[in-house]
């Protein structure tokens, strides 16, 4: 259940009979709200071992998901990271996609994806999968509408689409969170142990200041980070949402060293009250309120694209501009000399603005309006 999971919960309450429709489900992966509906898998579901290693049938993906059949329906929603927006839409019928970013795999990220540790074989074929997909990914626009999850995402989706789109922002659910009556000595990571998150810089400044991390997740990185990893540094692996949420309460700030696309972490941290460490770059500018950067002599700056304080409004995270060890032991540096300044219920009012109930009006005005134009286009 993570970002991109807990938008679908929010559109699956919006839409509670319709069919979902997915490449792949592991049952018992995602929420009670999700398995009670019926869920139609594509032949990806049957292919050896797809459950641990679906990447490695990235190149069919295409291939799976034109292959649904959704003659019967008028309107279909498809929340795509990858290649959802693909599928095959009858005449009539609207279709709204809700991207959370073109495929990062073969347009920015790819070198990130395929790792340093890839075989030759994978390093030959990954290029011309990569330039096909490329290809496929701009042709297959059967989508009358596109929704970005962030500015960010709505600039790569110009970029690489020659789109324009509407931006909604994804919900974080406030009530899972709590303010902690103490803070314990610790850093916290929450994040898939994927290459481009850069955990690495978190273990490596937490080891120059002498400070305890704790990470939480799992991934094809895990084994890399551990070697990396020393005294104080604690892997958890993945842990409920209860657990979890606990976590952050008590943590004295998150480290957030990736370009993401969003990041729905530093607004889960803030609805517990505790502020981010984060990289100044991506969607968490658009969330973020009161940003500082450190410098690599720890003299705090402003972020060009930053959300500036206003009228004395404390801050709710310390941003770095370089993807390195250094600046982000500057950043830490910099938050605990003003930590004081960090006020957990003025995070929390931060997060409120993107709380799960703000998304689903959102999205569901955005639909309606979209569906009024439609019928009202073909009825002229």
């Amino acid at each position: 259940m993570r970002g991109g999971e807990r938008c679908l919960e929010v559109v699956c309450e919006l839409f509670p009979d319709a069919p979902l429709f997915t490449l792949l489900h592991v049952p018992g992966t995602v929420s009670p709200v999700i398995e009670r509906r019926r869920v139609v898998t594509s032949f990806v579901q049957r292919l050896p071992a797809a459950a641990a290693h679906y990447r490695r049938y990235l190149p069919l993906f295409p291939a799976a998901v034109r292959r649904f059949d959704l003659s019967r329906y008028d309107l279909v929603l498809s929340l795509s990271h990858c290649v959802a927006k693909g599928v095959r839409t009858p005449p009539g019928a609207l279709h709204l996609c809700y991207c959370f970013t073109p495929m990062r795999y073969v347009w920015d990220l790819a070198q990130d994806y395929l790792g340093a540790r890839a075989g030759l074989a994978t390093r030959l074929l990954a290029p011309p999968v990569a330039a096909a997909l490329r290809r496929w990914d701009r042709r297959t626009q059967s989508v009358h509408g596109v929704v970005a999850i962030s500015r960010h995402i709505a600039e790569r989706i110009r970029r690489v689409w020659g789109r324009e789109a509407d931006v909604i922002h994804p919900p974080v659910d406030v009530d899972r969170f709590r303010i902690a009556d103490r803070v314990d000595d610790y850093y916290l990571v929450v994040s898939a142990l994927v290459p481009y998150k850069r955990i690495d810089l978190a273990i490596g400044a937490a080891r120059r200041l002498g400070r305890r991390l704790v990470i939480v997740g799992a991934g094809p990185e895990d084994r890399r980070l551990r070697a990396l990893a020393g005294p104080g540094i604690e892997f958890l692996g993945w842990r409920d949402d209860r657990e979890v949420a606990d976590l952050y309460a008590r943590c004295r700030a998150v480290l957030f060293p990736a370009v993401e696309d969003f990041g729905i972490v530093p607004l889960e941290a803030a609805a517990a009250g505790r502020p981010t460490i984060a990289l100044g770059r991506g969607g968490v500018l658009e969330t973020m309120v009161g940003l500082e950067s450190a410098s690599a002599s720890g003299h705090p700056r402003s972020v060009p694209g930053a959300q500036a304080p206003m009228n004395g409004a404390a801050p709710t995270a310390v941003f770095f501009r370089e993807q390195t060890v250094e600046a982000l032991t500057a950043a830490i540096r910099a938050f605990e000399a003003a930590a004081d300044r960090f006020d957990p219920e003025a995070l929390r009012a931060r997060a409120r603005e993107f709380d799960r109930p703000v998304f689903k009006r959102r999205f569901s005005e955005y639909v309606d309006a979209r569906w009024r134009e439609f019928r009202a286009r073909q009825a002229c």
